[in-house]
């Protein structure tokens, strides 16, 4: 299957690490790791001691009744740190896994409203994201932790 793993918007890092403003236009918090938050930016969980941005995102473009704003971890220094954008962010065992092992899959039309969503494990993930995206009403799929419903990242398909 073809899709394309995508982090955060690169506009909305910007605004936060140079502008200390979020998407609801309030000041950033500013932290330090005490490990394992989830960084939105690297898609792993931060290593203790590292500054974070703690803001509020909006990952939709338009507006209605599913533009919803949530709290996301971001570092606060960028880093030249590449993940693959090829493969979901499933856990490994290590110390800075992004993904738990339960999370939602939402699949999104073009009008950015929820068709479709599963409560997924990393064993399953891929078969029900292959069956989202098999669908040509679904735009993109967003994946969001299990406990606390917030935004981890957008899946597109490749082009």
């Amino acid at each position: 299957m073809n899709y394309k793993v995508v982090a955060i918007r690169p506009d909305f890092l910007d605004k936060v690490r140079n502008l200390g403003i979020d998407d609801q236009n309030q000041p950033v918090e500013i932290l330090e790791a005490k490990g394992g938050e989830p960084c939105r930016d690297v898609l792993r969980g931060a290593k203790a001691g590292e500054k974070l941005i703690l803001a509020s995102y909006c990952p939709f473009t338009k507006a209605g009744p599913y533009k919803e704003y949530g709290p996301v971890f971001v570092l606060a220094n960028p880093e030249s740190e590449k993940f693959d954008n090829t493969k979901l962010p499933l856990p490994s065992g290590s110390e800075t896994d992004y993904l738990g092992h339960t999370f939602v899959l939402r699949a999104y039309c073009s009008n950015e409203r929820i068709i479709d969503a599963k409560l997924t494990s990393p064993e399953q993930a891929e078969s029900d994201l292959e069956e989202f995206l098999a669908n040509e009403k679904v735009s993109f799929v967003i994946a969001r932790y299990a406990a606390y419903g917030c935004y981890s990242f957008r899946v597109d398909r490749a082009v």
